[in-house]
């Protein structure tokens, strides 16, 4: 089996922040089996959002040439993708936002059982709102969702804060475990099966 591949997405604004700490407590177990690991600051970017021109259906690409066009390539060819992020008002930050949004609209590449994991970081509360809004990129395109043995959050507020969170900690090595588990058998499965057969698209739009 070749190697497997997974691009990590921290949007956090903090080059070693909390949310750093998290992703690095994956990067750690996926070095230790064998998954090549590239990590992006996104956070610190200016992303500006989708203005649904629907240019990328024109160019194949979005019409914007920044981050997301250097990350598109490396999605394709990831086995895997992780969208780590703090908490900001029960939301992402606002930079992985306007980067996933675009990412993933415009790359028409089929994601079909790419596994996604979402990892979220927060002071106290709003980490399941988080959560749950970086699940919906992944649910919506056929990527299977990795899960631990607790909801993927890390708790921390001033820099650093999060190496206190064991419980949180072991999430993110639990995390990392079971998704690279869930990519080779994928790969296996793939390489045995096929991906499952898909329907013609059918599209419903509701006009009053």
């Amino acid at each position: 089996m070749s190697e497997l591949k997974v691009l990590i997405l921290n949007g956090s604004p903090r080059k070693d922040g909390n949310t750093s700490i998290a992703v690095r407590e994956m990067e750690k177990v996926f070095e230790e089996l064998g998954v090549i690991t590239e990590t992006v600051q996104v956070g610190n970017r200016d992303v500006r959002g989708c203005m649904a021109c629907g240019g990328c259906g024109e160019k194949g690409k979005c019409v914007f040439d920044d981050v997301v066009s250097e990350l598109a390539p490396k999605f394709e060819a990831a086995d895997g993708l992780v969208a780590a992020t703090p908490v900001y008002y029960a939301s992402a930050n606002s930079s992985l936002t306007a980067c996933l949004d675009r990412l993933f609209y415009s790359t028409r590449f089929d994601k079909t059982m790419k596994v996604g994991a979402s990892v979220v970081c927060c002071r106290r509360g709003g980490a399941s709102a988080t959560f749950d809004q970086l699940n919906k990129y992944f649910t919506i395109s056929g990527m299977p969702v990795a899960s631990a043995n607790y909801w993927n959050s890390v708790h921390g507020r001033m820099k650093g804060e999060a190496e206190q969170d064991e419980e949180g900690l072991q999430t993110m090595r639990t995390l990392a475990a079971n998704m690279t588990f869930l990519m080779k058998s994928i790969r296996l499965g793939k390489e045995t099966f096929g991906l499952p057969e898909k329907e013609e698209r059918l599209w419903t739009h509701f006009i009053r």
